[in-house]
């Protein structure tokens, strides 16, 4: 692409894209700031990447409009837009190529059970396992190895990679994406205890129901529910290892990272954001727009949408640092305290 259609293409998202530099010169793929050469394009959108600018090989930088770049237009181009960073995510998605999950059409050695539809422009890889009554939606791609047991439902456009499993009764919404080693639907962790100390499993009788535009990592797990539905909300992005357990609803376009755990009957908000290894106890709510700091435990329900939690147990992060600078400080005052005993037993005699 030459820089000049970049800019056309980019003015689709966004009001104002300034060019200042070359419209002809053209673009062969995008790189990261530290590594572009010639004829590649990269972004900053964090002011301490700045300092890049006077090594990078890139031909084109996209920049916040606030950037002044007089120093360095004699040799790179520069697009400045009010986010560089969701640009430059456009851009990638102009730049990256079809992975392929599946060749197109039903693979030979896959396995199709009784009373499966299935849409027009569907691809199931090699031996893939359909159960019965499955139905898949038009142009969605099974990878290869994938199963689906019987009653399984998914919509249009979704992506299976290898080695997903989908237990029965699974319902999965159009253009969702799950990565290999995904397991969807299985037991919840629903254990009676005994008397003589055994336990006895709980039937784990519900389904998982993941709304469109879903992206759930690699080895990912979401358990069934125990009666009724487990719930992935639509828009939402769920990372790798994450365990989300029975009867939990995860709301609209909330994002969960890495390692964390969910546990049974929690509801999740709107457009909340669940940092690496956060923890969960069971049956307890976040409002929306809640961000949960990397690690935190959350012991309790927050209803207070739009609020920052970090720690353990969690707390609203003002005050978390507040006693967390306090902690800092319990050292300094045990010497205090212990001068001032010393003080005092010599004033009595003691010492």
């Amino acid at each position: 692409m030459t820089i000049q259609e970049i800019r056309e293409y980019l003015g689709r998202f966004f009001e104002f894209v300034e060019l200042d530099g070359n419209a002809d010169e053209v673009i062969s793929g995008p790189a990261k700031i530290e590594t572009a050469q010639k004829g590649q394009v990269s972004f900053i959108a964090n002011e301490k990447y700045l300092k890049h600018l006077a090594s990078t090989g890139a031909s084109l930088v996209i920049v916040h409009r606030s950037v002044c770049v007089d120093e360095f237009r004699s040799r790179i181009s520069f697009l400045k837009v009010a986010d560089p960073y969701s640009a430059f995510v456009f851009l990638l998605q102009k730049f990256a190529k079809p992975r392929i999950v599946a060749a197109r059409g039903i693979a030979p050695t896959a396995v199709i059970g009784e009373g499966v539809s299935i849409g027009e422009g569907v691809s199931i890889g090699e031996f893939a396992v359909i159960g019965d009554r499955c139905s898949i939606g038009s142009n969605a791609v099974i990878g290869a190895h994938t199963v689906l047991l019987h009653d399984v439902a998914i919509g249009d456009d979704t992506v299976l990679f290898p080695r997903v499993s989908c237990y029965d009764g699974t319902v999965i919404g159009k253009r969702v994406v799950i990565h290999s080693g995904s397991v969807i639907g299985a037991d919840g962790f629903g254990f009676a205890p005994q008397s003589d100390g055994s336990y006895v499993k709980i039937p784990q009788m519900g389904t998982v129901e993941i709304g469109d535009d879903v992206e759930i990592g690699a080895n990912a797990t979401i358990d069934r529910a125990t009666m009724g539905t487990t719930v992935i909300g639509r828009g939402a992005k769920i990372d790798n290892l994450v365990q989300i357990a029975h009867n939990c609803r995860i709301g609209e376009n909330t994002v969960i990272a890495a390692q964390a755990g969910i546990s049974g009957s929690v509801t999740i908000g709107r457009q909340c954001m669940i940092g690496g290894q956060a923890g969960f106890a069971g049956h307890l709510e976040l409002a929306d727009r809640i961000n949960v700091a990397a690690q935190a435990g959350i012991s309790k329900s927050f209803l207070q949408p739009g609020i920052s939690l970090r720690g353990y147990p969690a707390q609203p992060m003002r005050d978390q640092l507040k006693h967390e600078a306090m902690q800092r400080g319990i050292g300094a005052l045990k010497e205090k305290l212990d001068h001032l005993d010393d003080e005092m037993k010599k004033l009595r005699g003691e010492a």
